[in-house]
């Protein structure tokens, strides 16, 4: 019975000491172009092939396909794109 409640205020005040701490970093809600040192790009495609998601112009997964710059959410993206562009080209 001694054990049971011993362990019980240790767990409890380990539980409580957990709940107390904050997070100490802060993040930005969105990075802008011009607060990065990512460069601007005019991509050739205004929305992801692989994934249909929207470009923006500072992603830094691109691609270059018969001269023109293709921008991508993700590598995984990128990567799907590079094993077959001309599929993806034709979208």
């Amino acid at each position: 019975m001694k054990f049971k409640i011993i362990f019980t205020v240790l767990m409890s005040f380990s539980l409580f000491s957990c709940a107390q701490e904050s997070p100490k970093i802060k993040h930005k809600t969105k990075t802008t172009a011009s607060n990065s040192k990512t460069k601007t790009v005019k991509f050739a495609n205004s929305i992801d092939p692989i994934c249909d998601m929207k470009t923006e112009p500072d992603m830094k997964h691109t691609a270059i396909y018969k001269n023109k710059t293709y921008g991508f959410c993700s590598s995984y993206c990128k990567d799907e794109f590079n094993k077959d562009p001309e599929k993806y080209v034709q979208k």
